[in-house]
């Protein structure tokens, strides 16, 4: 269980899953994606053929983690991660490109919760559950990419602030030359664009 601040987080759990055993959760893990994910940065408009691919290859590789967050039986929040090794190419090149083997880095592929859940410790779990999973595998390093928008962007919101400080918090340290491009559909356009991500690595090894 997790800690609570009100009444209202009483039946807040955390659980954990590796590979198939994701399956009855993956509708909802879906959904809950393409909610937190509509929102800026990302501005996802939502595929669920994409989110059925993309969760399916986390589903099928044993060597993946789930960290679900439920209130009741509802779920509120997840991240997931895998081995670097196992993920696309366009996230592993930058990693090669570098001089990084990609077999010494456990990559996190998302982290996403509900904004009434924000601000209660849940993000600082889902890091620590992560990285402790990493660290008793012997990965030498934690890794994760986010999306990077113009400063001047239109859909961004007045009170929006990024998350570096958090992530900086947590150990984490921004790479501006290690990014990978990645498309997808931004909400309310037809076409997909190429989108700029940047890494944030950790070392687990001291």
């Amino acid at each position: 269980m997790l800690g609570k601040s009100d009444d209202a987080m009483n039946d807040l759990q955390l659980i954990t899953r590796q590979g198939r055993a994701i399956a009855p959760h993956l509708h909802a893990l879906a959904r809950l994606r393409i909610q937190v994910f509509h929102d800026y940065p990302y501005l996802y408009e939502g595929d669920l053929d994409y989110e059925a691919d993309y969760l399916g290859r986390y589903a099928d590789n044993p060597a993946s983690l789930f960290v679900l967050a439920f209130d009741g039986e509802r779920l509120v929040g997840a991240s997931t991660g895998q081995p670097l090794v196992n993920e696309v190419e366009a996230f592993r090149q930058p990693f090669e490109t570098a001089g990084i083997a990609p077999i010494g880095v456990f990559y996190y592929g998302e982290s996403v919760l509900l904004h009434d859940y924000r601000g209660q410790g849940i993000g600082k779990a889902f890091m620590q559950t992560r990285e402790a999973h990493a660290k008793a595998r012997g990965f030498e390093t934690a890794a994760f990419c986010a999306v990077e928008r113009e400063v001047d962007h239109p859909d961004k919101p007045p009170a929006y602030a990024p998350l570096n400080g958090f992530w900086e918090s947590q150990g984490y340290q921004r790479y501006p030359n290690l990014r990978a491009r990645f498309a997808w559909k931004d909400r309310g356009h037809d076409q997909e664009t190429e989108k700029t991500l940047v890494f944030w690595l950790k070392p687990l090894t001291s």
